[in-house]
This record gives C-alpha cells, sequence and structure tokens, in this order.
C-alpha cells in the first residue's frame, strides 16, 4: 500500500519526486524518501512522518540539482515507522524503493547475515536491495531478474545501480505500477495521480516486465527478458480532477462529486433502455443462476446492497464475501455460478486472488472497477466501470454510491432478460435510477442540520448502527466511514439482534443510529429502536419524509427524499457520510489520512 515514484528527465528530480509523492500520500504516510543521482552518486534523504517532514530535511540538506531519482511514502508492514525503517534502501550500489511484501524476507535475510552482510533496518524491503547486490556483476538486467527469481511475495520495485547514473529500472509482480511516457522526461508511479500534472500517456507493466527510463527512451523487456512492445494508455482524468478544487479535504469535494460520478455511471447506461444495459460488455445473462460477490470493506458493502436489489428483481440467490476469506474457504461452485468482484483501484490484493481463484475453476468473472487497465480489469471476464474519476481520500465515498449503482444496473439487465419482474416496476426503477444523481444533489444542497448534528455527537467514544434489510446492508457503511475517520469506537447491527446480546451494551445516553429507510420494515425497525430507548439510549432515526413515526421515538431525526425505494439506500448513505466527516472535522482529525490506513490494500 506504499506509494513509488521515479523520474529521469531534464529537470530537477528532487522536486519532481516531491510533488509525485505529494500525489501518492493517500497510499501510505508513515515516512518518506527520496534517492537521487548528483555527480554520478546516489543521495538518500528520508524521514519519519509526513512527506513535508521529508521536505523539511531537504530544505535543510540544499542537494544540488539532480536529474534521475527515485521516491516513496511508507504504510508500513515490516518494521515500525522510523527513519531507519523510512525507504529508499541501499546496500552496495544498489538503491530501492518498494511496494508489496516479500514474504520469504526472513530466510533471505538469514542467509545473507551468515554471508557477512549487515542489515541497517527491520523492513522486507531492505533484502531485495542485498540481493540485487549480490548478483551484481555489471550487467543490472541479469541482476535483477536474478534477484526476483528467489523473490516470494509481491512487489513494485524502483532501483538505482551506483555507476548508471542516466537510468533507472522499474519492475512489478502484483503491486501496481505505471511507466509514464512525457517529452524529454520519464516516469514511474504506482498510480496516475502522480505523473497527471506531466503526461497522460503511460504503459503498464505486467508482473515481471522490466522498465529502463531513462530521460529520452524507455525500453521495455517481458519476463523472459526479451524486448516487448505495449500499448499505451490514455489518462481520463485531467489534474484538476485530481485536486482539491479550492475544498478543504478531498473526502468533502468527493461527497460533492457524487452527482455527477453518478450522472456519468448511470445515464449512458440507461440511453438504450433496459435491455441494453451492459448489452456490449455482457451480450447474454441467462445462464448465471447464483452469483458470488467478492469484495474487501465498503466495496462488499455495496455487494450488501446489490445483493438486495439482485434477489428482488432478478430472483436468483447472491452470496457476498469478504474476498481474504473467500480466498482460503474450501469452495463449492455449480453450473450457472459467477463471481463479480468489486474494487474501487482494481488492485485490491486478496480481490484480485480471489478473481485468479473464480478463474482457476473456469467461472466468469465479472468486474465493478473505477480504474481502466487495473489488474482486476485486464483479468476479469467482463468490466463494468464505475466513472467516478479519481477519489483520493482514504474513506471512499463517491466510488461506493457508484458501485452500488452498477449494481442496482446489473439487478435491472438481468430481471429484464429473466422476465423476473413486470415492465411497469422495471420501468419505475430505471426512471428512478436517472433522478438518482438530481436526488443526491438535493441533499447536498443544505447540510447545515448533520453538521449540527456533528457537533452534538462528536465527544462520544462509542456509537451503534442499526437496522432490517437493506438498511442493516447501509449500517455497514456508514460505521466503517465514522470509525475510520473520526476513531469513535462503532458497531453495525442488525436490528433484529438486538436481544441477542447487543442490547447489553445500552447504556444511559449511548448514541444509536437508526437507519429506517425500508417501508417494509419500517414498523420491525421503531419497535428495535423502542427498545433501545427503554434502555437510556439517545436515537438519531434516518428515515425517508412523510413517515408517521412518532416523535418520542427518537432524540434527532435525519429525513431523506421519499424517493422510490430502489434508489432510497443510494440516498441514505450520502447524509451519513456527511455524519462522519463533519465529526472528524470538529475532532480535529485529519479527515483524507487517517491514521494506520491507506485507499488501496494491495498487500495481503
Amino acid at each position: 500500500m506504499c506509494g513509488i515514484v521515479g523520474y529521469a528527465g531534464g529537470k530537477n528530480s528532487s522536486d519532481i519526486l516531491i510533488s509525485g509523492l505529494k500525489n501518492l500520500e493517500y497510499r501510505g504516510y508513515d515516512s518518506a524518501g527520496i534517492a537521487v543521482f548528483i555527480d554520478g552518486y546516489v543521495t538518500t534523504i528520508k524521514s519519519q512522518g509526513r512527506i513535508a517532514n521529508l521536505e523539511e530535511k531537504i530544505a535543510e540538506c540544499k542537494p544540488a540539482e539532480s536529474h534521475v531519482g527515485i521516491g516513496h511514502t511508507r504504510w508500513a508492514t515490516h518494521g515500525a515507522p522510523s527513519d531507519r525503517n523510512s525507504h529508499p534502501h541501499s546496500y552496495g550500489k544498489i538503491t530501492v524503493v518498494h511496494n508489496g511484501i516479500i514474504e520469504n524476507y526472513s530466510l533471505l535475510k538469514s542467509e545473507l547475515i551468515d554471508e557477512g552482510e549487515e542489515f541497517a533496518s527491520d523492513t522486507d524491503s531492505e533484502v531485495i536491495a542485498h540481493l540485487i547486490n549480490k548478483y551484481y556483476d555489471g550487467d543490472p538486467v541479469d541482476a535483477i531478474y536474478t534477484a526476483l527469481a528467489r523473490l516470494r511475495g509481491s512487489y513494485a520495485l524502483g532501483i538505482l545501480f551506483e555507476g548508471i547514473d542516466d537510468k533507472l529500472f522499474a519492475v512489478r509482480r502484483e503491486s501496481p505500477l505505471i511507466v509514464g511516457i512525457g517529452e524529454g522526461e520519464n516516469f514511474i508511479a504506482s498510480d496516475i495521480p502522480a505523473v497527471l500534472s506531466h503526461t497522460r500517456n503511460y504503459y503498464l507493466l505486467e508482473t515481471n516486465e522490466l522498465a529502463i527510463i531513462e530521460s529520452g527512451s524507455i525500453t521495455l523487456l517481458g519476463a523472459d527478458r526479451q524486448p516487448i512492445e505495449k500499448d499505451v494508455f490514455v489518462a481520463t482524468w485531467d489534474v484538476a480532477a485530481a485536486q482539491k478544487d479550492g475544498y478543504p479535504h478531498y473526502m468533502l469535494k468527493e461527497i460533492n462529486e457524487q452527482p455527477k460520478a453518478l450522472t456519468e455511471t448511470i445515464v449512458p447506461r440507461l440511453a438504450g433502455g433496459i435491455e441494453n444495459i451492459f448489452k456490449e460488455e455482457m451480450p447474454d445473462v441467462s445462464g448465471i443462476e447464483q452469483l458470488h460477490i467478492v469484495a474487501c470493506g465498503s466495496a462488499m458493502h455495496a455487494g450488501m446492497v446489490g445483493k438486495h436489489a439482485i434477489e428482488r428483481f432478478a430472483k436468483i440467490p447472491v452470496s457476498v464475501e469478504v474476498a481474504s476469506e473467500f480466498r482460503y474457504r474450501n469452495l463449492i461452485f455449480r453450473k450457472g455460478d459467477a463471481v463479480v468482484l468489486i474494487s474501487q483501484s482494481g488492485e485490491t490484493a486478496d480481490t484480485l486472488a480471489a478473481l485468479r481463484i473464480a478463474k482457476a475453476h473456469g467461472l466468469p468473472t465479472i468486474a465493478i472497477v473505477n480504474v481502466v487497465g487495473s489488474s482486476i480489469a485486464r483479468e476479469a471476464d467482463i468490466v463494468l466501470y464505475t466513472w467516478a474519476g479519481p477519489e483520493i481520500a482514504v474513506a471512499t465515498t463517491k466510488a461506493y454510491t457508484c458501485q452500488v449503482a452498477v449494481l442496482l444496473l446489473l439487478a435491472l439487465r438481468m430481471a429484464n432478460d429473466r422476465n423476473t419482474a413486470d415492465s411497469a416496476t422495471l420501468e419505475q426503477c430505471r426512471q428512478s435510477l436517472t433522478e438518482l444523481p438530481a436526488v443526491v444533489a438535493s441533499l447536498l444542497e443544505n447540510t447545515d442540520s448533520i453538521e449540527k448534528l456533528a457537533q452534538e455527537y462528536k465527544d462520544n467514544e462509542n456509537l451503534f448502527f442499526i437496522g432490517r434489510g437493506v438498511d442493516s446492508a447501509l449500517c455497514w457503511e456508514a460505521s466503517i466511514k465514522l470509525k475510520e475517520i473520526s476513531y469513535i469506537h462503532s458497531e453495525a447491527y442488525a436490528a433484529g439482534e438486538l436481544k441477542h446480546g447487543t442490547i447489553s451494551l445500552i447504556e444511559e445516553g449511548r448514541p444509536v443510529v437508526a437507519i429506517a429507510s425500508d417501508d417494509n420494515l419500517i414498523e420491525k425497525t421503531v419497535s428495535n429502536v423502542k427498545e433501545v430507548k427503554a434502555r437510556g439510549a439517545k436515537v438519531i432515526l434516518l428515515c425517508r419524509e412523510g413517515h408517521d413515526i412518532e416523535s418520542g421515538v427518537y432524540d434527532d431525526i435525519i429525513e431523506i427524499p421519499n424517493v422510490d425505494s430502489f434508489i432510497r439506500p443510494v440516498a441514505a448513505i450520502v447524509p451519513l457520510q456527511l455524519f462522519a466527516y463533519h465529526i472528524s472535522c470538529k475532532r480535529g482529525l485529519d479527515v483524507d489520512k487517517p491514521r494506520n490506513l491507506a485507499k488501496s490494500v494491495t498487500v495481503e
């Protein structure tokens, strides 16, 4: 989950690297560092903490101008956050930055120590520098490939060789890495935002493809060490899309971008009618008899919402499983099964592994991702893109709602093809989907009441969400948003489970958010609300406008528009996103970079 960047060109590499790292800091911010060639020798500067700390060190050192270098911003796995564990790591003639995990590093490290080598850090990554140096006899390509043959795990590497000061080398396995193509300058990076201000053209490296980067050229070698040619991708995002654009935080910007993101995700898919939704990507869905939705975190919560819609309209069973468990289960598949993989980045390690397991079993795989050309997008049989644009804040908002929108579209298409819902019902759902962006926009027009609630509840250290049916899925998403960025202990429960232990945690003044947007279950949910109120809970009720719930049931209320139940789960989550955001702000926390978290989980 770290971020790496590299540069070769005519500009000062230190400036380019720092700029790139700032645009990758959402991938990790425990420490940061750069290594650059100055007068033919590698100079390394690194620091624990945010990139601002690194900038201060660079300002103190005042290094001479350089034109080739690599940089890194870290999310710690092996070794605590510290200066000594910061990247880049050097040994002998080799300096590396690494994103990933080397699973057999301990064995390799013991071997190297037995050979008399000393280590300066606690990381798994330092082993890579030692290993490449061990095999280096003047041929950098041979040294890299010989070392890689001994590594087990995942890696995206930027590598410098002392004495070869006009080149940097890059290679990947599992962990994401792009090669940016400029004019008189070229780049490597973990993600597109790092290079957007310089170029929108890039290569995607496959496993053990090696890039040799110079200011005026890029040489690509395949896993067999032979030259290869690759397609050039063009980023659809512009620089402004990856910047705050006047908002105090990326998260608030991305919450407010949801109407646009939903419009771009939904409207083109509905232009040809329900029968043509995803027709190009999925010509025939008649053979699907069961779906396994596999994802992590918020993407899994989107899957839980999608499960309700697909089962309701398409009348096929849907399971939703966390990818890190799915990949290690004794899986039982049947004819007609298909697997849906959901990931914002398209690089989530556990979800990618689940995809490969599904393919190994011969199952059709359907990816719902946000990043064109990502690993999951490239390997899945079918790709349904969420056109959310770049999402920088660690806590997802617009990507989540677009994932739900894609699943709702899928539910309509499958129901239509299977004739499991009448045409009038499907048309009503189609119309409601076209209105969804405007509904979300209306929810964002006046958020003062949500901010006031945040002020009232910001000092609580424990909070519960309860709901039934699809509302229970919303509870999971609302809870993770709150705990991610406010550090409030928050839990989500199916309201019907209260009497099976959970209610013992309710005491005087304990905040409980009750989500009651499902008309079919509202009476049952209200009865559960009364149970927690009777035990002293302070209740925030989220429900639709026009409800007939007596005021004594709740202490505070969040009302959403009385829209069709098909799209109501998307409308209901927006105020809860804002609730979490404002609580985090009022607690004085770093909204976009919550502690211990990173945006893209590319390690197991």
